[in-house]
């Protein structure tokens, strides 16, 4: 019987060690937890973790970055701390986040917005920052504003196409970055004359109170450039209610692959359509998984990385992708995708093919 009991005892010391060592990881998500893009990144996420069998918890500043600092500063400094801190450099928070992490023991990685230049001038070279993963902004608004164009009806020469843009917040890295490509692609085509670009931070309901202003404004217009969905949906209610028919009369463009957003795109409400950022998360997931079992994830294509998951989206992309609905995996085995005992030729393959196929 003791021996029983001493095997007993063996057997749940060995299963609490395994879950002991889970990674705890916590994700800072900036957004608000009804937005359609930050709650399917969550549930990327979520996806991700439970292949990996990390311990992961995610809280939402809704928007607030102040909010975000709060809970950095409990996460942080609190009793109970996370072996990992992910978070996004959304408005610029990311040295503050850092400072708070001193001596904290606490490892930091960056998704979506990573450090400026002047940022990492000033918090300079930290052990406990293991990397970060960012989209391709610049090009994802570049090739949305040349599908845009693409697409619209040949003008004759001298005539102008006009344009309005709706982008995010002014100190928002993505934003910034995503205009920047818009604007690279303008440079290329002098018939396309932007009237006007406003920030509607996001939301569908202040893009659609500017486009009602812009429409009385500028009446010609037949291009719009979102760097979002809910604010090109936002825009699109305002032309719609003046008579102009989206896909029609003007040509709509958006970043994020929400089932509303695809759906538009296929009936054609939509002409272009950018997506695939919303897995970052996920991929990060894969990374921090690796770097707890000591791969050195800058043998694999660099701590620090930028990767081209932003891309155009088809039709048919769309329905699938629609199809796949709300599937609590997304298809995809993680734990497949590690680098532990690979040759280092190999790279993570974080595109938005991996998910599709």
């Amino acid at each position: 019987m003791l021996k029983f009991l001493h095997i007993a005892v063996l057997l749940l010391g060995a299963v609490l060690g395994t879950s002991a060592r889970a990674e705890s990881v916590l994700f800072l998500n900036p957004g608000s937890s009804d937005e359609a893009f930050w709650v399917s990144y969550s549930q990327f996420m979520q996806a991700a973790a439970r292949d990996l069998r990390i311990d992961l918890q995610i809280l939402y500043a809704q928007r607030q970055p102040e909010q975000t600092l709060a809970q950095a500063r409990i996460a942080l400094q609190g009793p109970k701390r996370p072996d990992y801190l992910v978070f996004v450099n959304e408005q610029y928070v990311a040295p503050q986040i850092m400072r708070m992490a001193n001596r904290s023991g606490v490892k930091l990685f960056i998704v979506n917005a990573a450090l400026t230049p002047n940022q990492q001038n000033l918090v300079g070279e930290r052990a406990d920052r293991i990397g970060s993963l960012v989209p391709n902004d610049e090009e994802g608004g570049y090739l949305m504003m040349k599908e845009l164009i693409r697409l619209h009806r040949p003008v004759a020469s001298g005539e102008r196409i006009e344009l309005l843009a709706f982008s995010g917040l002014k100190i928002t890295p993505s934003a910034q970055l995503r205009e920047k490509g818009m604007q690279r692609a303008l440079a290329e085509h002098p018939e396309v004359r932007l009237r006007q670009l406003v920030y509607s931070g996001w939301t569908r309901e202040r893009a659609y109170e500017q486009a009602r202003q812009l429409l009385g404004r500028y009446p010609d217009v037949s291009l719009v450039w979102s760097a979002n969905d809910e604010m090109a949906f936002g825009a699109m209610r305002a032309f719609s209610e003046a008579g102009r028919v989206p896909g029609k009369d003007v040509l709509f463009s958006a970043v994020n692959t929400s089932s509303a957003a695809l759906q538009a795109l296929v009936d054609g409400r939509l002409s272009a359509l950018l997506g695939g950022h919303f897995t970052l998360g996920g991929w990060a997931l894969v990374e921090l998984h690796d770097y707890a079992q000591g791969v050195d994830l800058s043998r694999y294509g660099g701590r620090d990385r930028q990767i081209p998951l932003l891309q155009l989206i088809g039709k048919e992309q769309a329905r699938r992708m629609l199809a796949m609905g709300e599937s609590p995996d997304y298809g995809v085995h993680f734990h497949k995708l590690s680098a532990k005992g690979r040759p280092a030729s190999y790279r993570y393959p974080f595109t938005l093919q991996t998910l599709m196929h």
